[in-house]
């Protein structure tokens, strides 16, 4: 039987014959003169591409992708084996090293964050720890912002230094010591913006100038602000990590994480890394993951429309010490935030007078905003940090961050505003009547 295999790359169709199942990789693939007239895929919006962009299909013509539950592939013969191994012939090889599925997922998020190349990690951590470890060594010297999710703060504190690598925090609003920090050769820089979980705003395209100075490579985690909301490459930045599990996935079902950058810095520095010590995503959770990013210009507007009116409900409700947000006048970085980012996207934070008793009242009397540490699910969810995410930073470098005992981090959901409104009456009443 002789079938067409039809392959949609960044909005582009691509068509070869051949006996089904052999598979012709599509980077061997030439563009049919009848499709040259295809739209090209940046005249799309970004809403567009999240559906459209790096589509694979099969002969089978599947509407949905295709997956590809597979853990190795076969060879036509001995010789495309070794050539494959070499790299003088392109072939899917192993799933570790990459598959069909995961690769359409890598070209739909190189598509939206406008990066030449993606790579895939089994959780958001591991995109953040081989995006450090694939390129420093003994010796080296990695400096980051002070403000980082605990996991992060604890690669940076705790593991660099035992592999020999110097590291250096910074207060990330405090630009003297950004300056002092960069005024040696530095290898990386890691830092969050805005950070977990009291979401301060640091100015990127600042401290790239700084870091690039020294021969540093900047590493963004862009989880809060999404994809949709910011784009640190354009601000300056080599390297740019997520955690999917968070609003890419956004349904609270699988983990993974991504790194982007350039094509040379993905395939030369983090890939090699990555292969040899197994930091890869399963197809199947890129095939959840691709279904969701469909729906994700939705979800992330409708959640952000929502923290916006929670955050201002908040900020006038008794009982709250203070609220942050990127996208109200009262955030310490708001012009910053404003210049940096699309909206203040879906994260509030806030703090409740009385300490860890009011926060923990507060939480405890909620009925539909749901305790958990995730975020970006479609569901609300609300942290206390202090005893969960970051605590096992010392009590001196929470109070550093802010991250006092009645601080809370509210991951804004999908529900209808006024009824997490009322839900949060439901907390200020119990923290009233504590």
């Amino acid at each position: 039987m002789v079938s067409t295999v039809v392959h949609r790359l960044s909005g582009q169709c691509r068509a070869s014959t051949g006996n089904w199942p052999a598979f012709t990789p599509p980077c061997l693939q030439e563009l049919p003169p009848t499709m040259t007239d295809q739209p090209d895929p940046k005249s799309f919006r970004p809403a567009t591409r999240l559906i459209n962009a790096g589509l694979e299909r099969t002969p089978y013509g599947e509407t949905s992708e295709a997956m590809f539950l597979t853990s190795g592939f076969v060879y036509d013969s001995a010789e495309q084996a070794e050539g494959t191994f070499t790299g003088d012939v392109s072939h899917y090889q192993y799933t570790r090293f990459g598959n069909p599925t995961v690769a359409n997922l890598e070209r739909r998020l190189c598509d939206l964050e406008g990066a030449e190349a993606c790579a895939l990690t089994s959780t958001g951590m591991g995109a953040v720890s081989s995006a450090l470890l694939a390129q420093v060594r003994a010796g080296d010297r990695v400096v980051a912002s002070r403000a980082l999710f605990g996991s992060c703060h604890w690669i940076v504190s705790e593991l660099l230094p035992r592999y020999g690598v110097e590291t250096v925090f910074v207060d990330g609003g405090d630009m003297a010591a950004w300056k002092e920090a960069l005024s040696k050769p530095t290898r990386a820089v890691l830092l969050e913006s805005p950070s977990n979980p009291m979401l301060d705003v640091l100015d990127i395209r600042m401290i790239c100038d700084l870091a690039h100075k020294v021969g540093a490579t900047v590493v963004v985690d862009n989880v809060f602000a999404t994809p949709l909301y910011q784009k640190p490459l354009e601000l300056g930045a080599d390297v740019v990590v997520y955690s999917c599990t968070k609003h890419i996935d956004g349904q609270g079902r699988v983990l993974g994480g991504a790194v982007l950058g350039t094509e040379k810095w993905i395939n030369e520095v983090l890939r090699p890394f990555q292969r040899n010590t197994g930091n890869s995503l399963s197809p199947f959770n890129a095939w959840v993951m691709l279904k969701s990013i469909e729906t994700l210009a939705l979800r992330v507007n409708a959640m952000t429309q929502n923290a916006a009116k929670v955050a201002d409900f908040l900020a006038e409700a008794p009982g709250i010490a203070r609220v942050f947000y990127p996208g109200r006048k009262d955030h310490p970085q708001y012009e910053l935030a404003k210049k940096q980012m699309a909206a203040g996207s879906t994260l509030v934070a806030f703090e409740v007078e009385g300490g860890k008793a009011g926060a923990f009242a507060f939480m405890n009397a909620l009925r539909l905003i749901s305790i958990s540490n995730n975020l970006g699910d479609a569901r609300s969810l609300v942290t206390h940090p202090a005893t969960t995410t970051h605590m096992k930073l010392a009590p001196e470098e929470r109070a550093r961050l802010g991250i006092t005992d009645g601080a809370i981090r509210f991951s804004v959901g999908l529900e209808d505003a006024d009824d997490l409104i009322d839900d949060l009456k439901r907390g200020l009443a119990a923290l009233a009547n504590r």
